[in-house]
């Protein structure tokens, strides 16, 4: 193995100060990703999910934001995968959004709940069409006996769905993570990062800034 313990990086491109955010993290949310659109990050929608199973073993994957807004934040999935079967034991998790190229991160804790059947419907129906094909075949999380197995499941259902409208699978749909913590990390130098971290109290957001 290669020696890893003296890489590291040294973070100079910017700040974060209180009195130049919004006291709304949502809306700061949105700014921090609208920049990183802009400066055309890698996958900047990219978010490590993290779940608990019900013996409180955690769990992570990456996964797509797919909507954001003052309610929360929406993912899509097989709702009878690993993460749907967590999320029904135990509703509570975190979301994790690292931009390198900006040196920042946003860590998001909060509860989870499932988007209505018509919601999942509207962002299934402007999926791709091969992606919608995918939804159906793949057991997702499931054991299964190797690569071309899955291969002609995708086939068998090509040909089920031919030239025939592709309706969303009922195991298929929505969750909206609801913030209660969303904690903002900008990269500094010596280590000294900057950490602006909003909680929520009787439904107001409240600001504080952590140590590094």
């Amino acid at each position: 193995m290669a020696n890893i313990r003296h890489i590291r990086k040294d973070y100079t491109l910017k700040v974060l100060i209180e009195k130049e955010i919004s006291p709304n993290p949502l809306l700061q949310f949105s700014e921090w990703l609208n920049e990183a659109i802009l400066a055309e990050v890698l996958e900047p929608t990219a978010m490590a999910l993290s779940t608990v199973s019900s013996e409180g073993r955690p769990s992570s994957r990456i996964v797509l934001l797919k909507h954001a807004t003052i309610e929360g934040f929406d993912f899509f999935t097989n709702q009878q995968s690993k993460k749907g079967k967590h999320l029904q034991n135990n509703s509570f998790a975190s979301l994790l959004f690292f931009w390198p190229e900006l040196e920042r991160q946003v860590r998001i804790e909060g509860k989870v709940q499932m988007l209505s059947n018509e919601e999942s419907d509207n962002y299934f129906d402007i999926r791709p069409e091969m992606s919608k094909i995918g939804a159906w075949a793949s057991p997702q999380s499931s054991i299964i006996p190797n690569r071309k197995t899955l291969e002609d499941w995708f086939k068998e259902f090509e040909e089920i769905y031919h030239n025939k409208p592709i309706k969303r699978p009922p195991h298929w749909g929505g969750y909206r993570l609801v913030p209660e913590l969303i904690e903002f990390w900008q990269g500094r130098v010596n280590r000294l990062h900057d950490r602006i971290e909003y909680t929520l109290h009787n439904g107001a957001w409240q600001l504080h800034r952590l140590a590094p």
